[in-house]
């Protein structure tokens, strides 16, 4: 008697060239997103990297290298560059730098957030960022909306200290503030939900940098 063969399945595409990331998190992980421009990355980039991993307790932190930052026009250092640069400052393997947001074709925070999410379902994301950054966080697009989507470490940093803390993101969301003993339950609590965690100063920025590097050579 003839019996059929069960036909075998074709096997599955991968995820097109386009649409990779370069790097894979599974569910459960802990994992910071550190975006920037990175024109160029700098030690004070890396200090805030670190800072995140270690008091956070994260299990990863992704630097996303944005093609261009809405908010400053053009990124001076091409993109290839300044991911160059960044890799050579997020040593370890913890550390990823990657150019998502190009891949994911999104321009704003938000979108790179909502993306990541829907890829990595299960991922317990956090958004990492200087304390320079968060007297102006209020002119993100959506910024209210990010403080929903996920939860938010900011890393002193010098001269964002006391504004930072008199910006509208402090102030709207004062009542989500954790306290900095709480850390390592940042990652797990149901946004909105911040922390301002204080660390050594690093006194690197990308503005000294890019200066010292147009600077003309002095003639002894």
């Amino acid at each position: 008697m003839w019996v059929a063969k069960p036909m075998r399945r074709p096997p599955r595409a991968g995820r097109p060239a386009s649409l990779r990331l370069g790097f894979a998190l599974t569910a459960g992980m802990r994992v910071g997103l550190y975006g920037g421009s990175f024109n160029p990355a700098h030690d004070g980039h890396a200090h805030v990297a670190r800072t995140a991993l270690k008091r956070l307790g994260l299990d990863r932190i992704v630097w996303l290298v944005s093609p261009g930052n809405p908010l400053k026009g053009a990124t001076g250092e091409g993109l290839e560059r300044r991911l160059a640069g960044a890799k050579a400052r997020a040593h370890g393997r913890r550390m990823i730098v990657s150019d998502a947001e190009r891949r994911l074709g999104s321009r704003y925070t938000l979108d790179t957030v909502r993306r990541l999410k829907a890829r990595f379902p299960g991922v317990r994301f956090v958004w990492i960022m200087g304390a320079d950054n968060l007297a102006t966080f209020h002119a993100w697009r959506g910024w209210t909306d990010i403080l929903r989507e996920v939860p938010v470490a900011v890393i002193s940093r010098p001269g964002g200290s006391v504004e930072g803390r008199l910006s509208p993101v402090a102030r709207r969301f004062a009542a989500a503030r954790l306290p900095s003993g709480a850390a390592r339950r940042l990652a797990t609590a149901a946004p909105p939900a911040w922390i301002y965690l204080g660390a050594p100063l690093n006194p690197a920025s990308s503005t000294v940098v890019r200066k010292s590097m147009t600077a003309e050579p002095k003639v002894w």
